[in-house]
């Protein structure tokens, strides 16, 4: 009898496992899918936003998609490393703001790069907003953006080595005092 209980206890265990580990599309993931672009669903953030995993090779026909859709506002574009021989990850939050919109619709998208290779094309052509935000994320994370029209250094000098958001990045010893005027 206490065999029996055990088992219940463990098959309902391993599906209360597998079914929390299935992530229901949203709306914008349904309707990407209707219109066949790939993509993968991810658990949306805490505030409730759509989180899609997009490869490289998709992310602009995906994100021209959504800025036909309607997601018209980039309102941040950022990276993050995850973990010390991981991926980076290139994040874009979009908006769709329009006239009397008391909620506006948003959705996340993420791409996935290996650290050996860190390339994404620039969404810069679609989002204007992406200039100086891809940027910030190249000069960071080392994510090169493919077709950034101005793809340099912003908050590091032009001849710093190494990218200081990175989890294996080893601080310099010592740091060479520039004249400032």
């Amino acid at each position: 009898m206490a065999e029996e209980n055990q088992t219940e206890q463990t098959e309902q265990a391993e599906q209360t496992t597998q079914t929390t580990q299935i992530v229901e599309a949203g709306k914008i993931s349904r309707w990407l899918t209707e219109n066949g672009f790939d993509h993968e669903v991810m658990e949306p953030d805490r505030a409730g936003v759509e989180v899609v995993k997009v490869d490289r090779e998709f992310l602009l026909p995906f994100c021209t998609a959504l800025y036909a859709y309607g997601f018209n506002y980039l309102r941040c574009q950022c990276g993050y490393d995850t973990g010390t021989g991981g991926d980076l990850v290139s994040i874009y939050d979009l908006t769709k703001v329009s006239d009397k919109a008391d909620r506006p619709e948003e959705i996340r998208v993420k791409v996935f790069v290996p650290r050996e290779d860190p390339r994404v094309p620039s969404v810069y052509w679609i989002w204007k907003s992406a200039d100086w935000q891809e940027r910030e994320s190249y000069d960071m994370f080392g994510i090169v953006y493919e077709g950034h029209p101005d793809l340099k250094r912003l908050l590091m000098p032009e001849d710093w080595v190494g990218y200081p958001l990175r989890k294996d990045y080893i601080s310099p010893d010592f740091y060479e005092l520039q004249d400032a005027y």
